[in-house]
């Protein structure tokens, strides 16, 4: 934002009550989170910028804010918006009302399939939001070299967007074992960004290698998930996202460690958080709620949401109800409740006629999966030791347990056992380099019968599928291929449900209102398949993630990332 001598002039005028303020909200009371203390007092707003508090003001427009406490807009500091399944157009639209006025997304998803392209359909879209969006230059394209992403980003190519305004730094880091391996490439991207804002992505990393990875200057953490993990993590300086989304749950763990002492080194964020959730618990509105039912002093929430996620991300100019700062006030009807009655962005009360005007942005990858349909053979697991290497799924988490079973076989197969909630699972990779299948075993979805596929994959999206019989995992993988993408639940050689994510194999074209409607009848559809989770198609996509110890499934094959090795193809 430039201001002008005349725009200083206009703004001092104002403060000093010389000529009526903008807006005024008179009679309100505000959260002061330097404080703790619940002020009262008018807000002045001079354009963008909030130029007095606590004394009386007249305004050009007012609004009575009697009955109504004030706090600072809320920041999510890390999500994925490709996770929403909506376009950052459409999960602008979703969030600003709930009082979400800035956002940090990676587009590390969509850099995974389509490289620079994605990159740069993300930058065009951070420019036209309502809300601000800053967008962090993905750091790990490919996440690993134990699957097949879309495409490779290295350090040259970082480096052409590091000055773009809406770009703060370096996405999540997720290469913490690149880091203590010294690996070239990996250091190469840190060395380009020193001085710079750098996200972190360390779970259960602690110790000697904590300390060498924030030697690097990264400086969060989003993936803690207890309390003695976030509290080694605030010791050694590291800021600590607090994430709570569709799949990982950590506030729970978390709101413990939320103290006077702490809150300024803390913030929250949704990270992977879909249309459905948010329309039914919230967005940060939740995350702050759900902090608060917990025990968390009510200020610290305030304060980890707003003031101390803006300073972690050096945006200096928000995060406070107090003059010169930027005018980004959410007005609640209860403030433990944090109820949203209406939000102010840029010192304009949010409405529909907030996205009026926006530019378009063109989709990109609408052909990106490049996969022949699949047959029957194509999921054969070869009969093998009858005791395996299965896939243990912990609902609410991404982290998962590798447990030795005793596999069924058929015929010279092994086969899915639902009885034992046992089920095939299979990877296969989507971007046309290779026709790379990996097959293995999973527990945890509970499904007598069916099978669910996805072409959202953390962190390659390649196709994942999980099912009770290999003829229903071919037809929602063929069903996929003719979506180009999204998630579909086959049940008897039926297609029972599905979303369409054309864009990139990723996120949907549609509303968001439309998407949590999809969304809502293929949680319908797969619940009466008798699978228990909440989120199973999210679920399902974390299971290639193989930067998280524990056994994964990658279009390579059943992996143990602990050791960094192939266990089956």
């Amino acid at each position: 934002m430039t201001v002008s001598r005349d725009d200083l002039k206009t703004r001092i005028g104002q403060a000093l009550g010389e000529a009526k303020a903008d807006l005024v909200i008179k009679n309100t009371r505000f959260l002061n989170v330097v404080t703790g203390e619940i002020a009262e007092g008018d807000i002045a707003v001079c354009g963008e910028v909030i130029v007095g508090t606590y004394e009386s003001y007249d305004g050009v427009e007012e609004i009575d804010g009697r009955g109504l406490t004030v706090v600072p807009g809320f920041i999510d500091t890390h999500v994925h918006c490709e996770s929403t399944c909506v376009t950052p157009q459409e999960f602008d639209r979703c969030v600003l009302p709930r009082g979400t006025t800035t956002a940090i997304c990676d587009p590390h998803e969509i850099c995974n399939v389509l490289g620079e392209q994605g990159l740069r359909y993300f930058l065009d879209s951070a420019g036209g939001t309502a809300l601000d969006l800053f967008v962090q230059l993905s750091s790990c394209v490919p996440a690993t070299e134990l699957e097949t992403s879309g495409a490779r980003l290295e350090a040259p190519d970082l480096i052409r967007h590091m000055d773009h305004p809406r770009v703060l730094g370096l996405a999540e880091f997720m290469n913490f074992p690149g880091v203590f391996h010294k690996v070239d490439g990996v250091l190469d991207k840190l060395a380009a960004f020193d001085g710079r804002h750098i996200d972190g992505h360390a779970p259960l990393v602690s110790g000697k290698e904590l300390n060498a990875y924030l030697s690097c200057g990264i400086r969060n953490c989003h993936e803690t998930t207890s309390a003695d993990e976030a509290m080694e993590k605030l010791r050694k300086g590291m800021q600590v996202l607090i994430r709570d989304g569709s799949v990982s749950k950590d506030v729970h763990a978390l709101a413990e460690v939320i103290t006077p002492e702490t809150s300024p080194f803390l913030g929250f964020c949704t990270d992977d958080r879909n249309p459905l959730d948010i329309a039914e618990e919230g967005h940060m509105d939740h995350l702050i709620r759900s902090a608060i039912r917990l025990g968390a002093p009510v200020a610290h929430v305030y304060r980890a949401a707003t003031w101390s996620a803006a300073r972690g991300f050096r945006l200096y100019d928000r995060g406070l109800v107090a003059p010169g700062h930027r005018a980004d006030l959410v007005l609640l009807d209860d403030l433990e409740d944090c109820a949203v009655n209406r939000v102010i962005r840029n010192g304009k009360v949010v409405g529909p006629h907030s996205f009026d005007g926006r530019p378009a942005v063109t989709p990109v990858g609408l052909a990106s999966v490049k996969l022949e349909p699949v047959a029957d053979e194509d999921f054969v697991v070869p009969a093998g030791g009858s005791v395996q290497s299965v896939i243990g799924l912990e609902p609410g988490r991404i982290l998962t347990e590798h447990r030795r079973i005793e596999v069924p076989a058929v015929g010279g197969r092994m086969v899915a056992d639902p009885s034992r909630d046992l089920l095939k699972i299979c990877v296969f990779a989507r971007h046309g380099s290779n026709r790379n299948i990996g097959r293995g075993f999973v527990q945890g979805f509970g499904i007598a019968e069916g099978a669910l596929a996805s072409s959202v994959g953390h962190d390659s999206h390649n196709i994942c599928v999980v099912g009770a019989s290999d003829a229903d995992m071919r037809v929602a993988v063929n069903r996929l291929i003719e979506l180009q993408g999204g998630f579909v639940a086959v049940r008897n050689g039926l297609v029972v449900g599905e979303l369409a994510l054309p864009l990139a194999g990723l996120m949907s074209l549609e509303p968001f209102e439309m998407v949590e409607v999809r969304l809502r009848s293929l949680r319908a559809a797969v619940r009466a398949m008798g699978c228990p989770l909440a989120e199973p198609f999210l679920q399902l996509a974390f299971l290639p993630l193989p930067v998280i110890p524990h056994l994964k499934i990658t279009d390579r094959g059943m992996v143990d990332v602990d050791r960094f090795e192939l266990i089956a193809a």
